[in-house]
């Protein structure tokens, strides 16, 4: 329950609100104890042979109380429940903010499908204990109170022999209540693993049909299913027996009523009226008590599923904002690079030996260069163009943006300067013109864009153009079609660094000599990092570095490391001979008889 503490603050915007509709809850059930008492004194009335007019006003008077009641009832339900609704939409929008504050590490290390799950089945979970739960429980307290003080006015015996069987519910609730919130806990976790594997196979359906997986998916999904119902069956036979519980004891203070009740009628110590009100009053306690099961499994929901929000919101980036941000020089259409001696490794957890990906890295590119980086597949290509927009930070050493270490510009800044073409691909499910136009307010930056990434007549073939709808990731869109939309994107924001990872791998030498001589104009001094195993995607870089396994084992331009025959040269030899076998392959007529 500790977890739901934490929600005090947002209930500050509504806290006028929140008060007024526990007001209202306090007025109703104060009212409906009213009702029974207008009740008792029109039976005894009618008893002692009391004039009709009277009978009549007390009926009047219990129809209008039961009109202002249920008013205050409606009242307070919009009240309380539009408060619930507003609190899980500022959370809501907290877990998406903080959630995009976040670093790749964190996200390397909860699967989406948990990360959805927790921001729609949990967060409902949450609302209904700041919202509903809260206004059961004070409608059960102020009601019981109200009951017990007119119960008391007829007889305080009678009164507590009437409440020994109900006073065995707190007991009976604090026993169910921690099953209810473990077990509840354990549905919500089993359901955070369905989504995910729901998520993986719509997004992996292409794989899913290639290898013929759809019937040993259908049977992984069919057992978790299972699972799920048994988890939520073991939920529900617990509440299954409390709820009977609070039934029985409820009954027996009603059998006391009626026996015990009956006695002190017949003795004359109360009056037939008095008894009815007492059964009636009886019921406003017991039943709000046998409410309160259902409110604590509420308050035990709630507070498991806040607990797994607390993941998220008390999740923290490894990417810190500088204290006092510095800004870049302005007005420059290039800026210069520099690594000093950067280390790099991914995270790891205690305990464990990291793996350097990166190990002292220095060299300086100045602004309006391009930097062609190339090396073997674990290189460490991708980590170093990542350190740039800080999706991660080096362990060791520096790097600066024209002087000013990049640790001390404000992300939102460093980024701005920043177009990134990433290795793996990703478009939004949106229009073309969109996808090309995100980041940017420039009207034609879509086109100019396109016609740079070789994508211009492509675009034009689709039957709505730039307006043509993408699927999910850009599904319609082929590998090569995808990177150049990406290159667009990168393009259109005109940045002053752009950075490619292997961004043009999937496309074809031809299309890939026709977007890098379009490049190499659009970027008009501005500065490149490209990284890439192709040398021909690089070799008019105005400098050149090679790694292997993290190191910088070559750098200079292209003429000089063909010349010195190294390891560039080597790369360089095995990609023209594996061009050269793929030429000799396509160009093989069909039905030809290979040597």
């Amino acid at each position: 329950m500790r977890a739901l503490w934490q929600l005090l603050p947002y209930y500050r915007p509504y806290r006028g609100r929140f008060a007024a509709g526990l007001v209202l809850v306090i007025v109703s059930s104060g009212l409906a104890g009213v009702i029974p008492w207008l009740l008792r004194r029109a039976i005894d009335g009618m008893r002692a042979g009391g004039a009709s007019e009277r009978i009549l006003l007390l009926a009047a008077g219990m129809v209008a109380v039961a009109l202002v009641s249920g008013a205050a009832r409606y009242g307070m339900r919009d009240l309380l429940n539009g408060v619930s609704r507003g609190i899980e939409y500022d959370l809501r929008n907290a877990l998406f903010r903080h959630l995009s504050s976040l670093d790749a590490s964190f996200f390397a290390s909860m699967r989406t499908g948990d990360i959805m799950a927790r921001l729609t089945n949990d967060l409902s979970a949450v609302r209904m204990a700041v919202g509903p739960a809260i206004m059961y429980l004070v409608n059960t307290i102020a009601g019981g109170a109200f009951a017990l003080v007119f119960m008391l006015s007829i007889d305080p015996w009678f009164t507590f022999v009437a409440l020994l069987p109900v006073a065995l519910l707190p007991v009976l609730m604090a026993k169910g209540g921690s099953a209810i919130h473990h077990r509840f806990e354990a549905v919500q976790e089993h359901f955070s693993t369905m989504t995910t594997r729901a998520q993986e196979n719509i997004s992996g359906a292409r794989i899913v049909r290639a290898y013929r997986q759809e019937t040993p998916e259908i049977e992984r999904w069919r057992e978790m299913n299972d699972e799920y119902v048994r988890r939520n069956m073991r939920l529900v036979r617990l509440w299954g027996l409390l709820n009977p519980g609070f039934s029985l004891l409820a009954g027996l203070g009603g059998v006391i009523v009626l026996g015990y009740g009956g006695r002190l009628v017949l003795a004359g110590r109360i009056s037939v009226g008095s008894l009815v009100a007492f059964g009636f009053y009886l019921g406003m306690l017991t039943w709000p008590l046998i409410a309160l099961g259902w409110v604590t499994n509420l308050f035990q929901r709630g507070a498991a599923s806040m607990a797994r929000l607390n993941q998220i919101l008390h999740a923290h980036s490894r990417i810190e904002q500088p204290p006092e941000p510095r800004t870049l020089p302005a007005g420059r259409a290039g800026r210069a690079i520099e690594f000093r001696n950067v280390s790099f490794h991914y995270p790891v957890r205690e305990g464990e030996t990291p793996r350097w990906v990166l190990r002292d890295i220095s060299f300086s590119l100045p602004a309006g260069g391009t930097l062609g980086i190339v090396g073997p597949t674990g290189s460490g290509k991708s980590a170093l163009i990542d350190l740039i927009p800080r999706l991660h930070d080096p362990q060791e050493g520096e790097i600066l943006i024209d002087g000013v270490s990049i640790r001390d510009v404000s992300l939102e800044a460093l980024r701005a300067e920043i177009g990134y073409v990433p290795q793996e691909t990703f478009l939004f499910s949106d229009t073309i013109r969109a996808n090309l136009a995100y980041g940017t307010d420039e009207p034609s930056a879509p086109e100019w864009a396109a016609g740079v990434a070789q994508l211009g007549a492509t675009i034009a073939e689709f039957p709505s153009g730039y307006e043509t709808l993408l699927g999910e990731r850009g599904i319609n869109l082929s590998g090569g079609q995808k990177q150049r939309a990406a290159l667009a994107r990168a393009l259109a924001r005109r940045p002053g660094i752009v950075l490619l990872d292997d961004a043009l791998s999937a496309v074809d030498s031809h299309t890939e000599a026709e977007i890098l001589r379009g490049l190499r104009d659009a970027l008009g001094g501005r500065t490149a990092l490209i990284a890439s195993h192709r040398i021909s995607a690089i070799r008019e870089a105005s400098w050149i570095v090679v790694l292997d396994e993290g190191r910088i084992v070559e750098e200079g331009r292209h003429a000089e490391l063909f010349a010195a025959g190294g390891r560039y040269w080597s790369l360089l030899n095995r990609q023209l001979l594996e061009d050269s076998i793929e030429h000799e392959r396509d160009v093989m007529a069909p039905g030809a008889i290979s040597p």
